[in-house]
């Protein structure tokens, strides 16, 4: 049989033509610039450094169902980082028949499968063990940006925001998780993004402009699976991004950005934040860190409710 892999060429020829259609590429380390993959607990004020590298940015951890590995997103490529392993190693998972992929990638309930977001704008699914992917959505003059999946496998939670029209607002939608039309839900005025089932799947929780006085003023808010208005989690000067509950619903982690900060940049100053989904107002831990974009993108916690992880991008001076 043939070899289909994708060799380096038809690698570069696949990202040139991303860039020029969407405008995405992947991220890079700046000079002197390393990623840190850090794990904590909430019974820990001190995270655990699980993998350092210079060579490659890192993003987005997810944990697997079995506890065993953490997956993330490098150079437009899906990796493999091996928790069971002294020295754990990266391994890039091989995936064909999908465009390079950005930060929003999420697995299956089950554990078989994995949810990615292309740079092309489009929706994939593959498996997580490596092999062909299926692209899940259809040319609707959208891009897809990927966030949640239902507790039961069945729905896909994302970003929808119009392709070539710069500073548009990010919609909620939502579609079957084997492909099929999307249905946009209102969420009223201003940028949505991070949308993420409850362990339930009576929730989606996300940020949100909708109650902001000041542009790109993001905060956390839930609304009800089946429908109803959007209900702010918190109020705080920060601007909050990226909701995430822990397996067993007590916990939720997100990302502050400093006052005034419009969107989720890359290397700024943010907190990691921990706290009990029953007082959203007091963290429970706090980790300060150079990052931002790529930190906490998806949801990062151990099947155990009890670990979760994160990406840092600190430089040598630091």
């Amino acid at each position: 049989m043939a070899d289909t892999r994708p060799t380096a060429a038809t690698n570069a020829l696949a990202r040139t033509a991303v860039e020029e259609d969407t405008g995405m590429r992947p991220r890079e380390l700046l000079s002197g610039q390393r990623t840190c993959v850090w794990i904590a607990t909430a019974d820990s004020p001190t995270p655990e450094l699980a993998y350092e590298t210079s060579d490659l940015l890192l993003e987005a951890p997810n944990w697997s169902a079995d506890s065993t590995h953490l997956v993330l997103n490098g150079d437009g490529r899906l990796w493999r980082l091996d928790l069971a392993e002294k020295s754990p190693e990266l391994v890039e998972v091989p995936l064909h028949g999908v465009p390079p992929i950005n930060n929003d990638h999420v697995l299956s309930p089950d554990g078989t499968h994995v949810f990615l977001s292309g740079m092309d704008g489009h929706l994939y699914r593959a498996p997580l063990g490596g092999g062909t992917g299926t692209r899940l959505t259809g040319d609707d003059g959208l891009l897809h940006f990927l966030h949640g999946v239902s507790p039961d496998g069945d729905t896909l939670t994302y970003v929808a925001i119009p392709r070539h029209t710069a500073g548009a607002p990010g919609q909620l939608a939502l579609m079957p998780a084997e492909g099929g039309p999307s249905r946009l839900v209102d969420t009223g005025a201003g940028h949505v993004d991070g949308p993420e089932y409850s362990p339930d799947g009576a929730w989606i929780h996300l940020n949100t402009e909708a109650f902001a006085s000041v542009p790109g003023h993001a905060q956390l808010a839930r609304l009800p699976a089946a429908g109803g208005p959007l209900e702010p989690m918190v109020a705080s000067d920060t601007v909050d991004w990226f909701p995430h509950l822990s397996p067993d619903g007590r916990f939720a982690t997100y990302v502050a950005f400093p006052p005034g900060t419009l969107g989720h940049p890359e290397n700024v100053h943010v907190d990691v934040r921990l706290v009990a989904t029953d007082a959203w107002e007091r963290p429970l831990r706090t980790f300060p860190l150079l990052g931002g974009q790529g930190t906490l993108n998806v949801n990062s916690w151990a099947p155990d409710g009890r670990r979760f992880a994160f990406v840092s991008y600190p430089m040598t001076d630091h």
